[in-house]
């Protein structure tokens, strides 16, 4: 068979060099506007989050500043007219160191309660019933708070101030409405409380006698010291050094007290 010549193969025209040259900067300037368009998305994003954060720090400096504080309630006084006992003239009265039994001699309690001013009940009263809390600090050191201080070992009476437990948590049960003090605990417990006295420890050599109701000091005598719904009171006895640090400025009563 003849040969048959091939026809040869036509390839489409180049394009002009200008056509080339315009496409290559459409694409650059195409790419360029990516680039551009993803900084400003990445710049929004950043400055979006530096403000929440610089706004979060303000919210924090904000609540810090304006957070409530736990209310303490200062201590209220009787007021001066209210009459007092001296204790040493109350029967049974434990005048010496520490330890301190719950004075619980049925003649001498009623006695002291007659003495003071207060009831000797048949039963707890339901008319004022609210609770306190008292700790007590001799020279550094933590001194019980007797179970049943009020209730005579006969159990044939009860005051209206009392304990029930040895955990330092006063009842007041009262038939009626009226003001106690803190004074009338400790002679109802049989132990001298004086603005300057307790027990057998008196101030002096640097060491002195100091009642913080809620945290705060007491000013004045402290035996007017009116004893109110969950109040955290601390009696210490001793010099700077040997106060409890910090001074308990509360205390989680049990459910229902």
């Amino acid at each position: 068979m003849a040969n048959k010549k091939r026809k040869p193969t036509q390839r489409p025209p180049r394009p002009p060099a200008g056509s080339e040259r315009k496409q290559e900067e459409r694409r650059l300037r195409a790419e360029a506007e990516r680039r551009a368009a993803r900084a400003r998305r990445l710049r929004s994003t950043f400055i979006r989050l530096g403000t929440g954060v610089v706004l979060a720090g303000v919210v924090l400096v904000y609540l810090q500043l304006h957070r409530p504080t736990s209310p303490t309630t200062p201590a209220s006084l009787a007021p001066t007219s209210s009459p007092t006992v001296d204790p040493s003239i109350l029967p049974g009265m434990q005048a010496g160191n520490t330890p301190w039994t719950a004075g619980d001699d049925p003649a001498n309690l009623k006695a002291r309660l007659s003495a003071i001013g207060l009831p000797a009940l048949g039963s707890e009263g339901t008319v004022l019933h609210v609770h306190q809390h008292l700790e007590v600090f001799v020279n550094g050191q933590s001194v019980p708070v007797p179970t049943d201080i009020g209730v005579p070992t006969d159990q044939s009476f009860i005051s209206p101030v009392h304990t029930h437990t040895p955990d330092g948590i006063i009842h007041v049960e009262s038939p009626t409405k009226r003001d106690f003090t803190l004074g009338q605990f400790f002679d109802v417990w049989g132990v001298k409380f004086t603005p300057t006295c307790i027990g057998g420890y008196c101030d002096g050599g640097g060491a002195t006698l100091a009642v913080y109701v809620n945290g705060s000091k007491v000013a004045g005598d402290p035996g007017r010291v009116l004893l109110g719904s969950h109040d955290e009171i601390v009696v210490t006895f001793g010099t700077p050094a040997q106060l409890p640090s910090p001074i308990p400025s509360s205390f989680t009563f049990p459910s229902g007290l």
